[in-house]
């Protein structure tokens, strides 16, 4: 299994950004998938989940209204669109997988959110 974020960066307060999770080595259209961010002297905390078919999602109080997470199963392929970034939104977003007892982290991205 293979978690490979991308599309962090700086953004001003206000701003959007997209980041992708590209997934290989298992049958992603088979699994739920899931977006969660550390920020620094925090603990990592869910930010949103979409189910394997991606009709259903869910999210943390804090993202919903700002936040929106899709997949594409025909590129593997997991997005998460932040729109209306707060500083607080700083923090390193990370792609999670879990089948079964095994849990997948990517590397992660950073996402900074100053102006």
């Amino acid at each position: 299994v293979q978690l490979v974020e991308s599309g962090g960066g700086l953004v001003q307060p206000g701003g959007s950004l997209r980041l992708s999770c590209a997934a290989s080595g298992f049958t992603f259209s088979s699994y739920a998938m899931s977006w969660y961010r550390q920020a620094p002297g925090k603990e990592r905390e869910l930010v949103a989940s979409i189910t394997s078919a991606g009709g259903i999602t869910n999210y943390a109080d804090s993202m919903k209204g700002r936040f929106t997470i899709s997949r594409d199963n025909a590129k593997n392929t997991v997005y998460l669109q932040m729109n209306s970034l707060k500083p607080e939104d700083t923090a390193v977003y990370y792609c999670y997988l879990r089948i079964g007892l095994g849990v997948w982290w990517g590397q992660g991205t950073q996402v900074t959110v100053s102006s």
